[in-house]
């Protein structure tokens, strides 16, 4: 079997914020994967990775960077090697000493896609000694992709029991029809997420996040959430729509204020008056700028335009 090997192709960021590579691993086909921090926090106390599963990604979300030219799925080995690269550069020995080290399987790619994610979740805790290790999901429920979702809960029990796991689903709307239109492609609707949160969830686990990347104009209602969502057992997290080149291209304009993050929403209280524990997670406003949570570089490599706001740190060779 041909030995793979990965060529960091380039980087953009800071080291005190986040830093995205661009990495090449099968020719002509790039990918990317990040580095985050929190400040204040420091690295020992939360440290952020986002890795690719797909090569581009099939689904093409009406905000996502990410989709279109899709060229595949990375194997397990694919995978490893973004997190290798990462943790050696800071731990060489793989012992990471982190409170709090989460890796998102959510730079590139709808992770339920791709079987080798299991994989990568099973062996991880053999392969280094990470006791603040936390995995996350975050997926948009594809449909025929049950078997993945069922052996997940069995991974989860097994190696991420008492809230070691987050799991999390794009919901973007409650207006089914609209969020057909959001993310094109078969998926669950409500009622087949919440059944399957209530088979996933277990006493002691983190409650399940329906997370909303919500733009002006597009209906939250808590009313409908409740039909479907026990809030015992789901959260909500409301997250800015981040000025990726899908979302200007389709019109799609923040409804929170990422420059505003003192200012309060009537939804959130309507939320928190249903029952729900609502979060609006806004990051650091340079992460946009980075890049490092609103899509892809290659699109800026490709593209060659430029977005205010987005994307405007340099690539640098490496």
């Amino acid at each position: 079997m041909r030995e793979l090997k990965m060529k960091i192709t380039g980087k953009a960021g800071r080291e005190d914020i986040a830093i995205v590579y661009i990495a090449e691993i099968k020719k002509g086909r790039l990918i990317e994967f990040v580095e985050a921090l929190q400040p204040p926090l420091k690295r020992e106390e939360k440290w952020v990775l986002m890795v690719s599963t797909l090569y581009g990604c099939p689904v093409e979300c009406l905000m996502c960077d990410a989709g279109g030219n899709y060229r595949g799925k990375l194997n397990k080995q694919e995978i490893f090697m973004q997190i290798d690269y990462i943790v050696k550069r800071h731990f060489p020995d793989g012992r990471v000493p982190v409170k709090k080290f989460k890796i998102q399987f959510a730079r590139m790619g709808e992770p339920a896609f791709n079987d080798a994610v299991l994989e990568v979740l099973k062996e991880f805790p053999e392969r280094y000694y990470a006791p603040g290790f936390i995995p996350s999901i975050s997926t948009i429920a594809p449909c025929s992709r049950e078997k993945f979702f069922e052996k997940l809960i069995e991974i989860k029990d097994k190696n991420y029991s008492n809230g070691n796991f987050q799991l999390q689903f794009s919901i973007h709307t409650t207006d089914e029809k609209l969020r057909e239109r959001i993310i094109p492609t078969p998926k669950w609707g409500f009622k087949e997420i919440a059944e399957y949160g209530e088979k996933f969830y277990k006493n002691g686990d983190r409650k399940i996040t329906l997370n909303f990347a919500l733009a002006k104009g597009i209906p939250l209602e808590p009313e409908i959430l409740l039909k479907y969502f026990d809030p015992e057992k789901f959260f909500i997290k409301i997250t800015p729509l981040n000025p990726t080149y899908r979302a200007v291209k389709n019109g799609l304009d923040s409804y929170i204020d990422a420059e505003n993050p003192d200012k309060k929403y009537e939804i959130v209280e309507k939320l928190k008056s249903s029952g729900y524990e609502v979060m609006v997670s806004i990051g650091e406003v340079e992460e946009n700028k980075i890049g490092s949570n609103c899509g892809q570089y290659v699109l800026k490599i490709r593209n060659k335009k430029e977005i205010k706001g987005s994307y405007e740190y340099d690539v640098l060779k490496v």
